[in-house]
C-alpha cells in the first residue's frame, strides 16, 4: 500500500486495531443468534420445496 503524505502511522495502526475490536465485538454478541438463524433457514427451505 502507498504511503499518503500527512498521515501518522501509529495512529493508523491505532485506528485499524479499534475497528478489529469493534468488529469482533459485533461477531462476539451475533453467535447467539446462529442457531436461531440456522433454524429459520432451514424452516423456510423446507417450507419453500413442494
Amino acid at each position: 500500500m502507498a504511503r499518503v503524505g500527512g498521515r501518522n502511522l501509529g495512529m493508523s495502526w491505532f485506528a485499524g486495531i479499534v475497528c478489529v475490536a469493534i468488529i469482533g465485538a459485533l461477531v462476539w454478541l451475533s453467535l447467539p443468534m446462529v442457531p436461531v438463524l440456522a433454524q429459520f433457514a432451514g424452516d423456510a427451505l423446507r417450507n419453500a420445496l413442494p
